[in-house]
């Protein structure tokens, strides 16, 4: 499980844990399933910043932006195993994204330009042009459940 903080950001506070009775009963918590084969980059964790702004909700008009963030780990990723260490397992440069958490790694990498494929935080261009063919497919996706969040409210 991947345990966070309700109270703090930029990566601060988070912790895996094998173990629900390790659980700070005295702390506000957000514990969610960690996806422990997560569909890699260079060898990497990443997530999507998608800018969405919702003009009205009745009629419902939403506008997706074409350009967002892709946030990269700056350690390689392996799944995580019941035997693991706490070293690897309190290692957040393997399994955040956080900018302001992996800035300070001294493998982290500046993208240089919005086409930049090297960097730990791109341009979702680059990750459009890295998913080739999948890109319609997967942008569909994020339409979908933007529209089903809004919906849901």
């Amino acid at each position: 499980m991947i345990c966070k903080p309700d109270h703090m950001s930029q990566g601060k506070g988070i912790f895996l844990t094998h173990d629900v009775d390790a659980l700070p009963l005295d702390e506000l918590l957000v514990v969610q399933e960690y996806l422990n084969e997560p569909y890699l980059i260079d060898g990497l964790k990443f997530d999507m910043r998608v800018y969405v702004l919702v003009m009205s909700s009745d009629p419902l008009k939403i506008f997706v932006h074409k350009e967002g963030l892709v946030r990269f780990a700056t350690q390689a990723y392996r799944p995580v195993d019941l035997k693991d260490n706490k070293d690897f397992l309190s290692n957040m440069f393997i399994h955040l994204t956080n900018y302001a958490l992996n800035k300070d790694n001294k493998d982290f990498k500046q993208a240089r330009s919005i086409d930049d494929t090297a960097g730990h935080k791109r341009s979702i261009t680059s990750l459009w042009k890295h998913l080739g063919d999948k890109s319609p497919q997967v942008l569909q996706g994020i339409h979908d459940i933007v529209i089903k969040t809004m919906l849901s409210i």
